[in-house]
């Protein structure tokens, strides 16, 4: 977009270099106050300006000629467009600029509805006048994901002209409404033209290969802290029962459930919910952590409706029309992204689609290996007999689904897991994962290359198992000397007494104190506990670091080492602060508690720079594991899924 105070500083050197004026040079410069006025929002001056001039309401005030609506219009001042649309006829509110523009193709960009309304008040007709690129008012709207402007002209245009028959415009705003989180218009819009559901826009694409590449529109994709997947669970959204393709959802808020056959059902089935949904949706206007939360359920709820109805119109084709409508683009880009919904409702209503393959001949659950998405893989253990099979195959590599999960992660992936040790772990745990659930003999079956998938895994990952020895020893090292410097002091201690002895009888001055005690322990347990934490991390670092150790005993020696440190750390500070506590309680009467709180915050420091670690560490190791792997009795029937 042109700068046009800039134009308007150097009128006469630039009327000079644009060729697109020539002769009009004159009226450009008599021309340019007014074009100064509307730019800066100055009302009274522009009024008399075209008092004055009449013909520059419609003159070219630049070299894109762009007469005073549009530079208004781009300027954003409402006022100023209300005045000039009450001066233009209709036919004049339609003239388009160089760029085949009208002033309503730029009010769609820049998103403000007031100067929409007052453009489309006087002619109707801009709704449908396309700009250069085809394109009109709506879909340059949705392109900028300006959603209240979108909402406005999509309901003042006639839904014919977005129809497949129309043109791409259609499938164009359905595209960019589903990349611009707009669910809720790309639903409407399907309930009035169902086939743009599998029609490609202008750039080639469909809205099932659009939303196949939107992981953050459905939960799998959105990663959420404890607290904030407490409450969304919690929050209460109207869920209809009525076909998903056919009920208006014009905002998923005002849906009510229709269950009961009588008025006093109703109330019953409805009461609980209604109540519920009144509550989340009133005190989402007072909280913004769980206005986030609720506005975030509500787009995966909308997400989700769109995937539905959309699988629904797809599988009303026959399966030879998969290919050009880009349904297995949309799986595999979906497999890519790990949008684990999006694979369980195209399997829960087209089963089969689980025997499709890339262009490398790779199965879903041979690319979701490869691509190390362990919720896709997850979904193998739910197949029953068909898990077998599925686990067979090999792409036109001659690469079983073992030797995907012997090749590298990619980094996207990696960069998950902090530290290099980690990282090797989760490979680890990858490999001896499906390596359960594949015959024994594809253990030795080789690829085009002649490597067996463990000597695949083994050239693949030399470098990350050499960072993560690296990565282990640094941290051990670091680590050992804060534990030998607590054993040095502690054992030290031990020999200091707080009083010191008593002249006749050796013992300890303070030895009748309960507190004396406390210091005792603490100093005994922190000495010991160090002595542990040493032992341990000296291990790390004479560990022979083979592949297997990755897995269990090197991050089982680090989080021995890592929490006896922390224990044996928040011992020394107990003695330090019960020795100062004897010293100083006899003349000092409130000296206990800023010594125990200042005592607290080298524990709490170290915690909050270590205790992510140790918990990342303890979860990869002894969690539930990265794979969803279901008890006997939750297995799905896929006959119960199909209906």
């Amino acid at each position: 977009m042109r700068d046009l105070k800039a134009e308007s500083s150097e009128p006469q050197e630039r009327s000079n270099m644009d060729p697109v004026r020539g002769t009009e040079d004159t009226e450009y410069i008599r021309n340019l106050p007014i074009l100064r006025a509307i730019d800066k929002g100055d009302l009274e001056t522009a009024k008399n300006l075209l008092d004055k001039n009449p013909g520059a309401l419609i003159a070219n005030l630049t070299s894109d000629e762009d007469k005073a609506l549009h530079v208004a219009v781009l300027a954003g001042n409402v006022d100023i467009v209300e005045e000039l649309v009450n001066r233009l006829s209709r036919i004049d509110l339609q003239v388009k600029n160089k760029k085949d523009s009208t002033a309503l193709n730029y009010a769609a960009m820049g998103g403000i509805k007031a100067i929409a309304e007052h453009l489309i008040r006087k002619n109707r007709n801009l709704i449908t006048i396309p700009n250069g690129n085809g394109q009109i008012p709506v879909v340059v709207a949705s392109l900028y994901s300006h959603k209240d402007m979108v909402w406005y002209l999509y309901e003042n245009t006639p839904k014919e002209e977005l129809s497949p028959e129309k043109g791409p415009n259609g499938a164009m705003l359905l595209t960019t409404c589903v990349m611009g989180d707009l669910f809720d218009i790309a639903l409407d819009l399907l309930q009035h033209h169902r086939r743009l559901a599998v029609t490609h826009d202008t750039d080639g694409d469909t809205a099932p290969a659009v939303l196949a590449q939107k992981p953050s529109a459905f939960p799998s994709g959105t990663p959420l802290r404890f607290w904030q997947h407490w409450i969304y669970s919690l929050i209460c959204l109207p869920s209809p029962h009525q076909s998903l393709c056919n009920t208006n959802i014009r905002d998923i808020e005002s849906q009510s459930l229709h269950t009961g056959s009588t008025i006093w059902r109703n109330m019953i089935a409805e009461g609980l919910p209604k109540l519920g949904e009144t509550f989340w949706r009133h005190l989402k206007n007072f909280v913004p952590a769980i206005k986030y939360l609720y506005d975030l359920k509500l787009t995966h709820a909308q997400a989700q409706k769109l995937l539905c109805c959309i699988c629904e119109v797809i599988f009303t084709n026959p399966e030879s029309e998969f290919e050009k409508m880009g349904v297995y683009k949309a799986v595999f880009n979906a497999v890519k992204h790990g949008i684990v919904e999006f694979i369980e409702e195209i399997i829960r209503q087209y089963p089969d689609i689980i025997w499709s393959a890339d262009e490398h001949k790779r199965g879903i659950f041979l690319f979701a290996t490869a691509c190390r998405q362990e919720k896709i893989f997850s979904l193998i253990y739910h197949l029953g007999a068909k898990k077998s099979p599925l686990a067979a195959g090999w792409d036109d590599g001659l690469n079983t689904i073992l030797h995907q999960a012997a090749l590298k992660a990619p980094s996207s992936q990696l960069d998950r897991v902090s530290g290099a040790a980690l990282q090797m772990q989760r490979e680890l745990l990858w490999f001896n994962e499906v390596e359960r659930i594949v015959h024994p003999k594809y253990k030795e079956m080789t690829n085009k290359d002649g490597k067996t998938a463990r000597a695949l895994f083994t050239d693949e990952h030399k470098e990350l198992k050499k960072e993560g020895e690296e990565w282990m020893k640094k941290t051990a090292e670091s680590s050992t000397v804060v534990a030998a410097l607590i054993a040095t002091i502690m054992f030290a201690a031990a020999f200091t007494l707080p009083g010191g002895l008593d002249d006749k009888t050796g013992d300890p001055r303070y030895l009748d104190r309960n507190s004396f005690m406390v210091f005792i322990i603490s100093d005994a347990m922190s000495l010991l506990a160090s002595s542990v934490s040493l032992l341990m991390f000296l291990r790390v670092l004479t560990s022979l670091y083979r592949e297997e150790d990755f897995l269990i005993s090197l991050p089982t020696k680090l989080i021995v080492g890592l929490s006896t440190l922390f224990f044996s750390i928040a011992a020394m500070m107990i003695t330090f602060g019960i020795n100062l506590i004897i010293m100083l309680s006899q003349r000092v009467l409130w000296v206990s508690f800023p010594i125990i709180l200042l005592g607290s915050l080298p524990v709490t420091i170290f915690a909050m720079l270590q205790f992510p670690l140790f918990i990342e560490i303890l979860r990869s190791t002894y969690g539930p594991g990265i794979f969803d792997k279901p008890k006997k009795w939750r297995f799905m029937s896929w006959k119960m899924k199909r209906n």
